[in-house]
């Protein structure tokens, strides 16, 4: 088992989940491998703490957080990594296969963060818009002909996965594989953890959308394009922070940037 202050600062996060048996299984896989932290974002059926399913997870369902946006449920994490198959996906995101999660989940809380383990739906998984707000895809590997896997099953084996694998020695680690970006530049699996681990102070979920919400007040100020495209904007803004995973000091130097050229904007107008 990974040490009780480790697990802590793992979140497990369903997206709009359908049916309460379901979260209720998810609940108790968590209670299997000693997680804590459950959040459930929009929950399409009210009376969900009460699921049957959770066997030995109750005070888990009691004590879970109930947000309505993903926004919400991630704000305090530093990598936010969405789950699901490839089969009828373009990721926008860097590809993990699910054994490559455990090194990134290591150097993420070894310098200091939160990790997020998002699912989506039991209908249609997660989608575009809820994969934005993710640092990486990771891949569950399942039979192209039943792509789908149910949602407490998914979080089981998952978790299984990321304690089995997140403190392996560095020789155990996953062979060197390139890791698909929608751009079409390849990085290698231990590339992409340098990336993750090179600062030990990663800018929060909010932050990044903090951010991101001056930038594009920002763009719209400088008529950077019509609205029609304000909401593309907003999801390609999204998308490119978490590519970039800037630093908390970092972001907030671009920050105080993008606000004095807000403030410039909106003091002097264009044709004045």
């Amino acid at each position: 088992m990974l040490p009780e202050a480790q697990r802590d600062y793992i979140d497990v996060v369903l997206v709009s989940p359908r049916n309460p048996l379901n979260i209720g299984a998810a609940a108790r896989a968590m209670a299997n491998f000693g997680f804590r932290r459950l959040s459930v974002v929009a929950p399409y059926a009210p009376p969900w703490r009460e699921a049957r399913s959770a066997v030995g997870a109750p005070e888990l369902l009691a004590s879970a957080a109930e947000t309505e946006t993903l926004a919400e449920a991630v704000a305090e994490c530093t990598l936010v990594a969405g789950t699901g198959t490839l089969t009828y996906r373009k990721p926008e995101q860097p590809v993990v296969p699910l054994p490559g999660l455990g090194p990134l989940v290591e150097r993420e809380l070894a310098s200091g963060g939160r990790v997020a383990l998002v699912f989506g739906s039991e209908k249609h998984g997660l989608t575009r818009d809820d994969l934005s707000y993710c640092h990486l895809l990771v891949e569950i590997p399942t039979d192209s002909r039943q792509p789908s896997m149910n949602l407490g099953q998914a979080v089981a084996v998952c978790l299984y996965e990321l304690v089995s694998r997140a403190f392996e020695p560095a020789s155990s680690a996953p062979d060197e594989k390139p890791l698909a970006f929608a751009v079409g530049v390849g990085q290698t699996s231990s590339q992409l953890e340098r990336n993750f681990a090179a600062s030990s102070h990663a800018a929060p979920s909010r932050t990044l959308d903090r951010l991101a919400g001056v930038v594009e007040e920002t763009m719209i100020a400088a008529g950077y394009s019509p609205s029609t495209m304000q909401a593309t904007n907003r999801h390609d803004l999204r998308l490119l922070l978490r590519r970039l995973a800037p630093t908390e000091r970092d972001t907030r130097r671009i920050l105080g940037l993008f606000r004095r050229i807000l403030w410039r904007l909106k003091r002097f107008p264009k044709g004045r």
